[in-house]
């Protein structure tokens, strides 16, 4: 477990703002404005009502003090109650008004908020699920959460105080006038507050962008480090390596707060400066309008006008502040979104459909290098590679380096209806070729025949159609077993049934509190390893599947329920039904012998091909290989590691490290 030191004066260093942060910030606010075009209109237009309104109050309120209410307490003929009360009631329509279209703008506001939100989160999971999976490897899943939550947020953030500030425009104009009417004079001396502010909002923002830049960078940080230590609590405890990873998490952590704590301080150094600013202009204006209405060029409502309308305004105007310091983080933000929707990678696909019948795998010539990259992530450059991607704002995907060979010109061929096992050390690319039968990858060079169709050349779902992959690793969901086997599908329950025996699941299954409306807990821990992986079978076999791949998928199924699945699958279908094309990742001798033929993998290529008996005599890596795996199943030990060369593709007991040490792609940085 890393700890990271390398990247540590390279966050320690003091943050500077990416060029152009504040320029992409707009740009994001323009994309927000045309994908919500008639939610934020409305919020604009609510604010300007509320702006505009908060104005007219002022207006109305000096008139009301110099026509009604200074006349009324001085007896004056010609002012009764009765104008008193109407122009109280006009006040308090203003004030209605203006209230309601607060009240309208916050919710419409945060109505545009979590529209972009969802639409954005709607669009990365959909990319997640299209993009290959090569690509998932090169990207740790914490980053990737934190790009649908804390990025997605960060982006978008900007449209609640973006209304209010729009309105203020209004405001602005509509108190300048009325100042104006009041008495030009008070006018410019409250008005000076307006370039003061101006100037101090600038500074805030250029103050507050780089850190709001690496605080938002380093959530991402955090949020990678958490998953991978949640997500590997089994590795962790079993190793003793709590203190370790709590210390590692620690790190991000005080990261994080000494990030925000940045940000709070210069928060709290501009504040009361932008709070002072409107004081010090109102004490101004009540300092020139007592001399003035002393000698009795204005009234007291003139005066009253421009200090309140200079009251209201200043609590407002901050809100371009607001708005200037998360347009960086917004820029960020969407930077890191923006990787993730551009990304490159999506799987081509033809027009042809699977031909009927049996289905029959081949493969020619293939080669496959699993592509491994300096530092890729998406984090902000400001926290990881500064220099690279200041200038983008966010991390683009590194330029390979070194490639690790997993396949070398492989010829393989799986007659249809056939069971065919894939042998081979650890390393030798089995789940390689596995994941290439299925199409998770595609081969640098050659050619995977399906029934004899290029699988490039068929249709976009018919593989998932007619083909079924189960791998080692078994993932079960938080929901029923009924649940974790349809996965929403229409299935009968007939259907259902025979997969669960099958599978052998059907026993233990019906044992269960709820029976297949039982809930299996979060990845299945309510149940035993072998049982997730018969319910991962059983999730395959529901879909008739023409073409089944088992990745190891029954090593912690005792061996004779395993035989029992092999042999209940190389049984007859329905009359007129094929039986299902079986290739299978085996290490157990009674498995292989139960296969037509074995493929003897070693370094990345099929290297011979026969029946169980024929390999044995002839090859003495596969005497060895198997006869090791029985013997320490006998001895209740683990096997011995074979010699492989470069690391497998998620495989059987994929190594930490390549043989020369480096990590595999995808693997912790």
């Amino acid at each position: 477990m890393s700890q990271g030191v390398p990247r540590q004066a390279d966050r320690r260093r003091r943050p500077s703002s990416p060029p152009g942060a504040t320029r992409r910030g707009v740009r994001v606010v323009v994309r927000g404005a045309k994908d919500e075009p008639r939610v934020l209109g409305l919020a604009v237009a609510v604010s300007a009502v509320y702006g505009a309104g908060t104005a007219a109050a002022g207006w109305l309120l000096g008139r009301t003090t110099d026509e009604v209410l200074v006349p009324l307490f001085a007896g004056e003929p010609g002012v009764s109650r009765v104008d008193a009360l109407l122009a109280g009631l006009a006040l308090a329509g203003v004030a209605v008004v203006t209230a309601v279209a607060v009240a309208l703008r916050r919710i419409v506001a945060g109505r545009v908020f979590a529209n972009l939100q969802a639409r954005y989160r709607r669009r990365l999971a959909h990319q997640y699920l299209r993009l290959p999976l090569a690509w998932h490897h090169r990207h740790p899943a914490g980053q990737l959460l934190a790009n649908a939550s804390s990025d997605v947020e960060a982006s978008f953030a900007i449209f609640n105080p973006l209304p209010m500030a729009l309105g203020v425009v209004v405001m602005a104009v509509v108190a300048a006038v009325a100042m104006v009417a009041a008495d030009p004079v008070l006018a410019v001396v409250g008005l000076l507050t307006i370039p003061a502010m101006a100037v101090a909002n600038i500074a805030y923002q250029r103050a507050m962008s780089p850190r709001v830049v690496r605080a938002q960078a380093l959530r991402g940080e955090v949020s990678a480090t958490a998953h991978e230590s949640f997500d590997g609590a089994v590795v962790v405890k079993t190793l003793g390596r709590e203190g370790a990873e709590t210390r590692r998490f620690g790190g991000a952590a005080d990261r994080l707060r000494a990030a925000n704590v940045d940000v709070g301080r210069t928060r709290g150094a501009f504040d009361p400066v932008v709070e002072a600013l409107p004081s010090l202009a109102s004490l101004a204006v009540l300092v020139v309008g007592a001399v003035r209405a002393a000698s009795g060029d204005v009234g007291v409502g003139d005066v009253f006008t421009v200090v309140y309308l200079l009251t209201v305004l200043a609590s407002p105007v901050r809100a371009f502040g607001w708005v200037l310091a998360e347009l960086p983080r917004s820029a960020v933000g969407f930077g890191r979104v923006r990787t993730v929707l551009d990304a490159r990678g999506r799987t081509a696909w033809g027009g042809r459909p699977l031909p009927e019948g049996g289905l029959g795998l081949q493969m020619r010539g293939v080669a496959l290098a699993h592509a491994r990259t300096a530092d890729e992530d998406l984090d902000a450059g400001e926290v990881t590679t500064a220099g690279r991607s200041a200038a983008r704002g966010a991390t683009e995907e590194a330029a390979p380096r070194a490639a690790v060979p997993a396949l070398r010109g492989v010829d393989l061929d799986v007659p249809a209806g056939s069971t065919t096992a894939l042998v081979g050390p650890t390393g030798s690319g089995k789940s390689t070729l596995a994941a290439l039968a299925v199409r998770l990858l595609d081969p640098d060079a050659g050619v995977v025949r399906l029934g004899g169709v290029d699988v490039r050349d068929l249709a976009e779902g018919s593989l998932p159609a007619q083909v079924a992959l189960v791998p080692q690793s078994t993932f079960v969901f938080d929901d029923t077993v009924c649940g974790n086997i349809t996965l929403g599908a229409e299935v009968t329950e007939e259907r259902l049934r025979d997969a669960l025996e099958t599978a052998q699941a059907a026993e233990f299954v019906d044992a269960l509190p709820d029976g297949l409306e039982t809930r299996v807990g979060e990845r299945g821990t309510s149940l035993s390893g072998g049982q997730r992986q018969r319910l991962a079978l059983a999730r395959a076999l529901v879909r008739d599947p023409r073409l089944l791949v088992l990745d190891d998928a029954t090593s912690a199924v005792d061996p004779a329920v395993e035989a029992q699945i092999l042999t209940a699958l190389r049984r007859p279908g329905a009359p007129g039904a094929p039986r299902p094309t079986v290739l299978l990742v085996a290490y157990r001798r009674a498995t292989i012998a139960l296969a037509d033929r074995v493929a003897w993998m070693e370094r990345g290529r099929v290297v011979d091909e026969g029946t169980h008996a024929e390999l044995l005599e002839r090859r003495p890596g596969y005497r060895h290989l198997v006869n090791a795996y029985e013997e320490a199943a006998l001895a209740g030990a683990s096997p011995p590691d074979d010699d492989g060369d470069g690391h497998d593709y998620d495989d059987d007991r994929a190594p930490a490290t390549d043989r020369d040490g480096a990590r595999p792609a995808g693997g912790r940085r």
